[in-house]
């Protein structure tokens, strides 16, 4: 099992890695957005009034929930972002390997369904993960760039933080990774692939705190944010990077209701791809 495991993921590594314009087009969207939508709407509501100190620090809490900025704000929930949008194209591609009868032959080596999922779960994990660090290290060199705004981190970040950020990109990408992964092995057609994989993505996007201002969000919508996994591992994010003065929990709480998330969808697609695959083992 585990010499099929890592053959595997060879392999898929190495599929990647002769595919230069998706890395390419990979590092290139979120530059776009750091560099575009968010320098664009990096806009500060203390500045339409003459309020004091005080008043600026709790507008600025209350709105970007302890980040400087919007854009700061911004930065943090573009590594929940690109976590989910990096793995849509996990599925497509076992759906186009389907079509040219790459993955029937996969599937009929000696190798097991386990080692057969496991391999692009890992492959297709690992890309989101290097995005995600990607997103954070571009978002601070922007602040030694004249003319940008870049991520202010204003909180003290130790090695529990790191291990704490780093663990919540891991969960929130091997989650969506294996979902949309379980999609493109239920799923025959590439048109009801993308149509089934937006009606998931786009609501768990727009329904966290990822893009939207905490406090511009009406209160229903605030209730289904502080829900959601991907605002589950921003505010992981956000409170390590900002300091934890306006959450009502620590980021240990946040990434237990992360894991017990994962453990359900993962647990779901687990079964439905065990049965899926089961002709062939």
């Amino acid at each position: 099992m585990l010499r099929e495991l890592a053959s595997l993921t060879r392999r898929e590594f190495l599929k990647l890695g002769r595919n230069p314009q998706a890395i390419f087009t990979a590092l290139l969207l979120p530059l776009l957005y750091l560099l575009l939508f968010g320098q664009g709407f990096n806009i500060n509501p203390t500045e339409f009034g003459d309020f004091t100190a005080a008043q600026k620090v709790a507008i600025l809490a209350a709105y970007f929930r302890g980040a400087p900025n919007y854009y700061s704000y911004f930065a943090a929930g573009m590594v929940g972002f690109v976590a989910v949008t990096a793995t849509l194209f996990i599925g497509a591609n076992v759906i186009f390997d389907k079509l040219f009868g790459i993955f029937k032959r996969v599937r009929g080596t000696p190798a097991p369904s386990a080692a057969v999922f496991g391999s692009r779960l890992i492959a297709g994990s690992a890309q989101p993960i290097a995005l995600a660090f990607f997103v954070l290290g571009l978002a601070l060199l922007f602040k030694h760039i004249p003319g940008l705004t870049g991520l202010e981190v204003t909180a003290s970040v130790g090695v529990l933080g790191a291990l704490e950020i780093l663990a919540a990109i891991l969960l929130l990408s091997v989650m969506f990774a294996t979902l949309f992964l379980t999609f493109g092995i239920l799923i025959e057609n590439p048109q009801m692939y993308f149509a089934a994989v937006n009606l998931l993505n786009l609501p768990v996007l727009l329904t966290s705190d990822a893009l939207y201002p905490w406090g511009a969000m009406p209160h229903w919508l605030q209730n289904v944010s502080q829900y959601n996994p991907v605002s589950l591992a921003v505010n992981v994010l956000r409170e390590t990077l900002f300091g934890s003065s306006v959450y009502p929990y620590g980021p240990g709480i946040y990434l237990l209701g992360l894991f017990a998330w994962a453990a359900v969808l993962i647990g779901i697609a687990l079964v439905l791809v065990r049965r899926a695959l089961r002709p062939l083992d």
